[in-house]
């Protein structure tokens, strides 16, 4: 119990308090005693036990409000209710889970999953705060650590019959789904490689038809290179067509101005 960071924090504030009265009250007498100090420890320690108190009746209250709004559908403000709870009790593991639920029916499972997180966290004992948190994650597509989290859950509560026939068997279904659904995939992937490849043909460069289509037409580029057409207009507009050799070391008459090729 101790370990509740707000019970520190109130016990600081009521220390002060506290301190400031007795002091107070031992200014108009003589002298304190040792009965007077031991009455004044028993006083601060009763003042924050009645603290404790207030802060848990008025945190029950505010979650008994929000189940309320909750079950008619009223889920933001069921929130508000239970987030003004958690700032009096922040270690009520229950709390948390109730809100992970409401935010699952917002369908806000980020948030969920966190506020789940936090009950199990809280409460590691809770089969609840387990179950809660697996739905959560199935919400996030996450199937592998929510059959863990029902796991753990009936591992708490064995006889929990719910866990077992919806919770736990709907996730190992959609987790074979999953797994054939990545088999198909793998073996569609597969078979469009192997497709592709038998759609290249495979040509034998080797062959006599092949070698002879190379001869022509190393053959007709060579005819081509050996002679070159060439389009000559003078300076009247007369159009010419010439046939030259490689060889070839006549130039045209200095009337042309214009060479095209």
């Amino acid at each position: 119990m101790a370990s509740f960071g707000w019970k520190r924090k109130i016990g600081e504030k009521v220390s002060r308090a506290t301190s400031q009265q007795f002091e107070a009250e031992a200014a108009d007498e003589e002298g304190p005693g040792g009965d007077e100090d031991e009455d004044w420890v028993h006083a601060t320690k009763r003042r924050k036990e009645v603290l404790l108190e207030d802060c848990i009746k008025k945190s029950k209250q505010l979650k008994d409000e929000g189940a309320s709004l909750a079950e008619n559908r009223r889920y933001r403000e069921a929130i508000q209710k239970w987030d003004e709870a958690l700032q009096l009790t922040p270690e009520d593991a229950t709390l948390y889970e109730m809100k992970s639920q409401v935010l699952m029916s917002l369908h806000e499972m980020f948030p969920a999953v966190h506020a789940a997180e936090m009950a199990v966290q809280r409460n590691p004992r809770s089969w609840d705060a387990w179950q809660t948190l697996g739905r959560a994650q199935l919400g996030l597509g996450e199937i592998a650590l929510a059959i863990r989290s029902f796991q753990v859950s009936l591992h708490i509560f064995p006889m929990n019959p719910e866990v077992w026939k919806e919770d736990l068997s709907w996730a190992r279904k959609l987790h074979e789904q999953q797994k054939a659904t990545k088999t198909e995939a793998v073996q569609s992937q597969a078979k469009g490689e192997e497709i592709a490849q038998a759609s290249i043909p495979d040509y034998d460069f080797e062959s006599d038809e092949i070698v002879a289509v190379c001869a022509a037409i190393a053959e007709k580029e060579k005819a081509l290179s050996e002679a070159k057409t060439v389009v000559i207009v003078s300076a009247s507009g007369t159009v010419e067509t010439v046939t030259e050799k490689e060889n070839c070391t006549s130039t045209p008459d200095e009337s042309i101005f214009i060479r095209a090729r």
